[in-house]
């Protein structure tokens, strides 16, 4: 009976968890049944969401809340966590992201083990004390209507001009792909013009990187927004400007412990709502290809409730 009462904070319901077994090319495939017996240790229905694509996933995720889900649980890389984050964003459902990808960004940086069996220990006793804590996300729309929640960083610079390239290309299969697709874009690097309106404070520069971080780090432990933190109601913004080659490629391993930003050339800046634009770039957040500019990025404290 205790495993009944123990779940006064939290809504009563099934835990609803969406698996990605690619996720992480896949390493991590053999250890969902151990990962829904566990989690069915706190007492509450484990139900696995049916889904074989990111459109389904979201949509699975998106019925499960709608459903009464008392919790979400994604299981997979920033790409999956991303997927369901837009199911739980704003509601009282809390979430659980278990780090099973090839990047897991949002779940280290909110304090998760990156080990998934781990990950799914902290879940499976916050579940089972009744205990969730309010984590900020971002929220990007657009003029038209667009709107998408994210909780790492919006790249829409350098990184996401790879991104696109690396998306259009057929061939090579792989990680090679993203390689060839960096290559390509170092040969046509050129500064671009960005308009930026941080709060009520208006800038115009020429820039190759741009990233807006609710959490420090992207692209698995690459530490772009370094002073990011998820629970201060702002965004950090990183702007890295008029870069050569020969100097992006110097200072882009020092992205990876966030001593970029000691860089001259680079700029932080810290707001709750963020407008940007620049021709010609399309964003991803969270790894994921969002919407091309110009957006505008809003903090939302408290916007997720997480299990931890």
């Amino acid at each position: 009976m205790l495993a009944v009462t123990a779940h006064d904070h939290l809504p009563s319901g099934p835990v609803a968890v969406l698996a990605n077994p690619t996720a992480g090319r896949g390493r991590h495939r053999g250890l969902l049944p151990r990962l829904l017996e566990r989690l069915a240790g706190a007492g509450r229905p484990v139900r696995l969401l049916e889904a074989t694509s990111p459109g389904e996933a979201e949509a699975a995720c998106r019925a499960a809340v709608a459903d009464g889900a008392g919790a979400l649980v994604a299981v997979g890389g920033d790409g999956t966590v991303h997927r369901a984050v837009q199911a739980v964003a704003g509601t009282a459902v809390p979430f659980g992201p278990v780090p099973a990808g090839t990047g897991n960004d949002f779940a280290v940086e909110t304090g998760y083990p990156a080990d998934p069996v781990a990950a799914v220990g902290v879940i499976t006793d916050a579940l089972r004390d009744g205990r969730a804590r309010p984590v900020d996300l971002a929220r990007l729309t657009t003029p038209d209507g667009g709107d998408r929640w994210y909780g790492a960083v919006l790249a829409a610079g350098f990184d996401a001009i790879v991104n696109e390239r690396a998306n259009r290309m057929a061939w090579p299969r792989g990680p090679r792909r993203y390689d060839l697709a960096i290559l390509v874009e170092l040969a046509r690097l050129r500064p671009r013009r960005y308009r930026l309106r941080l709060d009520d404070e208006e800038h115009e520069l020429d820039a190759v990187l741009v990233a807006v971080g609710n959490a420090a780090s992207y692209g698995g432990g690459m530490r772009i927004c370094p002073d990011a933190d998820p629970t201060d109601g702002l965004l950090d913004v990183v702007v890295g400007g008029r870069f050569d080659r020969r100097t992006l490629m110097r200072v882009k391993p020092r992205i990876y412990q966030g001593t970029h930003v000691a860089h001259p050339l680079v700029r932080a800046y810290r707001a709750r709502t963020v407008e940007l634009d620049a021709a010609g770039i399309t964003t991803y957040v969270d790894g994921e290809r969002a919407f091309d500019l110009p957006v505008r990025i809003s903090a939302v404290p408290a916007a997720v409730r997480l299990l931890h």
